[in-house]
């Protein structure tokens, strides 16, 4: 499920931008929101991901941290 909303909207969203793009006219302009709408997403989904990796890893660097003030030895990972 997590797939699908990370990169099936997306995809869809591209998909019916191409579409538009092909039958033109008024449509045009539509597919192209849709196909700038998508990256957004696509762009807004890598970033959200980015920053759970650095919290989780500021918060093994705070463990550690913490450890090499009460042992005075930094933790080997």
């Amino acid at each position: 499920m997590m797939l699908f909303v990370r990169y099936g909207i997306p995809l869809a969203m591209t998909v019916a931008g191409i579409v538009c793009l092909v039958i033109g006219g008024d449509a045009a302009g539509s597919g192209v929101v849709l196909i700038g709408s998508a990256g957004i997403v696509l762009l807004l989904n890598v970033l959200f991901r980015l920053s759970l990796t650095s919290n989780r890893e500021r918060e093994q660097e705070e463990r550690a941290r913490e450890q090499f003030e009460r042992s005075g030895h930094w933790p080997d990972e």
